[in-house]
């Protein structure tokens, strides 16, 4: 997708659905956009107390330090993947997110130019890596699966990737941007 489709389905001041944080930790991610690419996402460190080696969207908690969810996003991004704001331009957010983990979290979009200058905080983050618009575009993406949670059984979704699962929150997030990119197609 070129700049110019991405700004046409992602507009500046993007609409959003916020939803109140209650007793769940708020969060914000940064779903990085590159024009002719695709979205930029990681591999968290197997390290981490939280979601150790999981694919997720750079972010993390919104500290009370923080001007805004997007500046907490920006932040997140710039510690995580050494994302250059210069390149950055922060288009909105999408809807709000509560993870079945406890995590409020606020998905902010940004259009990145030359992302394959990214530099991964080692102790956070094991890879950064590109998921393409070909991927996000497939109308049969992703794939539903189902599995017992808490003694429950729940719908989730998945996104193929040759060395990676998308799951979880990260895969919702990416299906709610694919329906807007789809508008398009």
């Amino acid at each position: 997708m070129t700049e110019a489709e991405l700004r046409r389905v992602l507009p500046p001041g993007l609409a959003h659905h916020r939803l109140e944080a209650a007793e769940n930790r708020p969060a914000a991610v940064l779903v990085a956009v590159e024009p002719g690419r695709g979205v930029w996402l990681t591999r968290r460190s197997a390290l981490l107390p939280n979601h150790a080696g999981q694919v997720s969207f750079p972010g993390g908690k919104i500290e009370t330090d923080d001007l805004s969810v997007e500046a907490a996003a920006l932040r997140e991004a710039v510690e995580e993947i050494g994302l250059d704001v210069a390149r950055t331009e922060v288009l909105g957010r999408m809807d709000d997110f509560i993870t079945g983990t406890g995590f409020h979290i606020s998905p902010v979009v940004a259009l990145v130019r030359d992302g394959g200058h990214f530099a991964p905080a080692a102790a956070e983050v094991q890879e950064i890596f590109c998921l393409d618009f070909a991927t996000l575009l497939d109308r049969r993406l992703p794939r539903p699966r189902r599995a017992f949670w808490r003694g429950q059984e729940g719908e989730f979704y998945v996104w193929p990737h040759p060395r990676h699962v998308i799951w979880g929150a990260t895969a919702r997030i990416l299906l709610n941007l694919a329906m807007r990119l789809r508008e398009l197609s």
